[in-house]
């Protein structure tokens, strides 16, 4: 997959990043003809958490475009000890830049929710329409900073010694796996991990400690809420996906979320997703999928957009293949 290099803000980075069009799932440029939708990943784990949406032809009726965040993936550039949602949020316009995308729909998932938000606000121009998943409430609350912080500790307990504590490192993922997939195993998931360990590993070994810090926990516990007089900066409509057996947060959380937009004069709705976890793009893809679809072409106007491939693949999936995923089991429970 190709990388860019870029300067923020933030620093310097290079951007791993994947450009699927309807025609070809590893493209070198996008279809200027078509709206492009940039995917935002979570915590943990990077751009492969997008493979239902990559192989979704309904979404291939448009460009779609997954990176890498810093600390994250295949994309490399140290988090500074300031690092947050303004900093993400600068990668993502200079990342724009260098690949010199037009404005972009948002498609963001838990932390990629928020920076799109950011994005929004900082830039909103650049932004035509937002899809929230599970988006972080206004401040974190302190049940989910303290699961972040044992996860952390067990992470950092794993390098003590003069080996890697298996076991550690393993209480570290397990809850990790816990807050994003509540605990479901699947052939995809297990595959998701199988490939996202090895990358935390480099991203987040002994000498990354502290970058690890920033990244998993600094991220969420230092944002304060975002201001009225930023949140009236936003142009484009917004939809904010609940997902109903989300661990971490509650729908009261995206609620409030919800009322600071409205309040502000943001056009902004909430839709629950029934039984989908925090990582709802990869338990309800089908219903989520469906919520992108619809946000993308009620808000391209003008634009002549053909029907949805007969059949697309994914840049993900082959190597998600490799690491144990069965695309024919229905995604049933795998060991």
């Amino acid at each position: 997959m190709p990388q860019v290099k870029i300067k923020s803000i933030a620093g310097s980075a290079n951007i791993h990043y994947t450009i699927s069009t309807p025609k070809n799932p590893s493209a070198k440029s996008i279809d200027k003809n078509l709206p492009t939708v940039i995917l935002i990943h979570p915590v943990y784990i990077a751009s492969e958490l997008f493979e239902l949406q990559f192989a979704d032809p309904s979404l291939r009726r448009f460009n779609l475009i997954a990176f890498d965040l810093r600390s994250h993936g295949e994309t490399s550039g140290k988090v500074g000890a300031t690092y947050g949602r303004e900093e993400a949020a600068a990668d993502v316009m200079k990342f724009m830049e260098a690949l010199h995308l037009p404005p972009c729909h948002f498609v963001g998932v838990s932390m990629g929710a928020c920076i799109s938000l950011q994005f929004a606000i900082s830039f909103p121009q650049k932004a035509l329409s937002l899809t929230m998943i599970s988006p972080l409430p206004l401040t974190e609350p302190l049940d989910v900073a303290e699961g972040r912080e044992e996860i952390h500790d067990c992470w950092v307990e794993a390098f003590k010694g003069g080996k890697v504590d298996q076991t550690a490192l393993l209480d570290s993922v397990c809850g990790a796996l816990q807050l994003g997939f509540s605990g479901q195993q699947t052939s995809l998931i297990s595959a998701l991990t199988a490939r996202a360990v090895p990358h935390a590993l480099k991203n987040w070994g002994p000498t990354k400690l502290g970058e690890y810090r920033i990244a998993t926990i600094d991220f969420f516990v230092k944002r304060t809420a975002q201001s009225a007089a930023n949140v009236r900066k936003i142009k484009c409509p917004i939809k904010l996906l609940h997902c109903g057996a989300d661990i971490a947060y509650a729908i009261e959380y995206t609620e409030e979320v919800l009322k600071l937009l409205q309040e502000n004069g943001v056009d902004a709705q909430l839709i629950e997703i029934p039984g989908a976890i925090h990582f709802g793009n990869v338990s309800n893809p089908k219903e989520i999928n469906a919520q992108i679809h619809e946000n993308v072409l009620q808000n391209s106007p003008g634009m002549s957009i053909p029907p949805a491939p007969a059949t697309v693949v994914s840049p993900f999936t082959a190597a998600l293949k490799k690491a144990g995923y069965n695309q024919d089991d229905g995604d049933s429970d795998s060991d």
